[in-house]
């Protein structure tokens, strides 16, 4: 796995990835955007990405790999909504 260093960086990084994640969560829970929206999309890829950050600076391997597969799946998914 990558080698990095727990910093107020990757910390800043998993706390954006929290708030993103939540965000993303509830905007879709009360309608205010759609679950096949670019918003929603970029918010759980940009989330997840923060969260991997943050947990492999913590080496939490589980949080990280999910993570890893949560920014697939928003990866995917975007590139599908643009073909």
């Amino acid at each position: 796995m990558f080698k990095i260093k727990p910093s107020k960086l990757t910390e800043f990084c998993g706390w954006y990835g929290m708030i993103a994640l939540i965000l993303a969560y509830a905007s879709v829970s009360f309608g205010l955007i759609t679950a096949n929206g670019i918003i929603f999309q970029l918010l759980n890829l940009t989330g997840s990405i923060g969260l991997m950050i943050d947990a492999t600076a913590r080496k939490v391997i589980q949080l990280a790999l999910l993570n890893v597969f949560w920014a697939l799946i928003g990866i995917i998914t975007i590139i599908r909504l643009f073909h």
